[in-house]
């Protein structure tokens, strides 16, 4: 949209030069006097001490006003080795709406001086912490100027002798659409969770919103202690990126692209019915395997078990396809591996699999496991954006869709653009026209057909959606107990999921939303998605 979302702001800082100072604690309750200094700017100052190191400049207040600057300039003969400097500031307009995405630039640490270059960062006590500036930190970082100068006695310079100018680091544009990203926070309320949105054609991330979020502006120059620690021990996470890092089972929004194996690999015939009694057992067991309708569907084909969302008809798909075919079909559409979204830590969810479960808990893979596999549920793990990743594949039936959030890379001064957007076309799943078709009409009547478990976002819509409502189970309830989700404890209910795009015949956006124990997929995250289409394809 053109809209800046990370500057650098010139401001004044208060620095001191600890070996020029006589006495440091009298100098420090003197400028107490003259400029407001906090415990968390004193705590900032003692902790950046080195004796071995007094020679070098430490900020002591950072953003002093027009008046505290005046200030200090009338009394700067009362204090050798105190000086204001005019330094760069990162400075994020939209700090909270984009946490996540840009991240924060921080002063550097211990562990980051051991890895970069000191001489590349002689000029800076910042780098990229977090999101597009931590990955990006190289292409924003620029180079660094020199200046030798020659100083009397006070520290103060008398001439330059000799000066390299610094060069600026290197602009980014972003594939996110920032009023999008606007729409799909205020869509989110006070719930906690995920949306993304996901430019179909090109990859491009439009919208990536993890909810609670936080000011990205209080850790460019050090967070004071209490606040940090209010917002790392926070029960909501607010530091942590939902988006990539939240693992969520994915439920039955993965029930079209098991019905897409069950046609392609021939274990289904799409007009064949099964009937649903509510519940399931493996050949020889007692244990039921329930259906979320207690009184079950009755007979479906796997049109009707999309649409209304049959567990029962996908417990016997997946007995019947095995976990080793599911887990491969599925991996097709990129489950179980980072999307390679350009910044950097994204988790990989998990696609179990015989191999996985012998690896890791040393024990055989159980038929039951591969039945709650099929419905999303057991070890099955997905992040938001290997959601909307998967749900951008369907659109474009098989075809390789990569997620990405920098659109070009600009040179400092203006006059060359590099693009990074280079559209996949491989083929990652494949299948007939006729399986596409039948399985994204599932999904089309999932959204408009009458007993579409999403059709309420379906009504007056003047594009046609596909869909795919899911909701995830939090904690296990004994077999015989009667589920009240109004009355379980908020933290314990169900999550909430929704895929779609839009318009089918075009395919142009895919929603991926995830709203934590907000219940039924069709009642929350289904109407935040439709909400984000309508802004999206109604002001393209």
């Amino acid at each position: 949209n053109g809209e800046i979302l990370a500057q650098n702001l010139p401001t004044f800082s208060l620095e001191l030069i600890p070996d020029q100072i006589p006495d440091l604690d009298a100098t420090l309750h003197d400028l107490a006097a003259l400029i407001t200094l906090t415990e968390s700017d004193l705590d900032r100052f003692h902790k950046q001490l080195n004796p071995s190191r007094g020679f070098r400049k430490i900020a002591l207040r950072f953003r002093l006003t027009d008046e505290e600057v005046a200030r200090f300039s009338v009394n700067r003969h009362r204090f050798p080795g105190v000086d204001v400097h005019a330094r760069l500031t990162r400075e994020y307009p939209k700090g909270e709406l984009t946490s996540h995405v840009i991240g924060y630039v921080g002063r550097i640490n211990v562990e980051e001086l051991e890895r970069i270059d000191p001489s590349d960062y002689s000029g800076t006590s910042h780098i990229g912490k977090t999101g597009i500036e931590k990955t990006y930190e190289d292409i924003l970082h620029g180079d660094v100027g020199v200046q030798h100068v020659e100083t009397n006695a006070l520290g103060r310079t008398l001439q330059v002798l000799k000066q390299t100018a610094p060069i600026r680091g290197n602009h980014l544009h972003l594939t996110l659409d920032i009023h999008l990203q606007e729409d799909a926070t205020t869509a989110l309320g006070d719930f906690n969770g995920s949306v993304i949105a996901l430019h179909i054609p090109s990859g491009g991330i439009l919208a990536m919103v993890s909810k609670p979020t936080f000011d990205t502006n209080l850790f460019v120059n050090g967070i004071d202690h209490a606040t940090y620690q209010a917002l790392n021990t926070s029960a909501d996470k607010p530091l942590f990126n939902r988006s990539l890092f939240g693992q969520y089972p994915p439920g039955s929004t993965i029930k079209p692209m098991v019905g897409l194996a069950g046609l392609q690999l021939g274990i289904i015939d799409s007009a064949q019915r099964h009937f649903c009694p509510g519940f399931f057992m493996l050949p020889g067991k007692d244990h039921k395997y329930r259906d979320w309708k207690k009184q079950g569907h009755a007979a479906v084909n796997l049109d009707a078990a999309i649409t209304q969302s049959c567990d029962v008809y996908f417990y016997k798909l997946g007995l019947a396809l095995g976990i080793d075919k599911m887990q491969d079909f599925l991996s097709g559409f990129g489950l179980g591996e980072p999307t390679g979204l350009d910044i950097v830590g994204e988790q990989s969810g998990l696609l179990p699999s015989r191999d996985w479960k012998r690896r890791v808990h040393n024990q055989p893979w159980f038929p039951g496991e591969t039945l709650i596999t099929a419905i999303g549920q057991g070890f099955m793990l997905t992040t938001p954006l290997q959601l909307a990743r998967a749900t951008a594949i369907l659109a474009k039936r098989g075809e390789d869709v990569q997620p990405k959030i920098v659109r070009a890379i600009e040179t400092p001064d203006h006059s060359r653009q590099e693009t990074l957007m280079q559209p996949h076309h491989d083929q990652r799943v494949s299948a007939t026209d006729k399986h596409w078709d039948e399985v994204i009409a599932s999904m089309i009547h999932v959204v408009h057909g009458a007993r579409g478990t999403a059709r309420a976002i379906g009504v007056d819509a003047e594009y046609t959606i596909a869909g795919k409502t899911g909701t995830a189970q939090v904690f296990s309830i004994k077999q015989d107990e009667v589920y009240q989700p109004g009355e379980i404890v908020e933290k314990l209910r169900d999550h909430s999921l929704f895929i779609g795009f839009a318009p089918v015949d075009d395919p142009q956006i895919a929603v991926a939303v995830v709203v934590e124990n907000g219940g039924s997929g069709s009642k929350v995250a289904a109407p935040i998605a439709r909400r984000i289409m309508d802004r999206y394809l109604r002001n393209p």
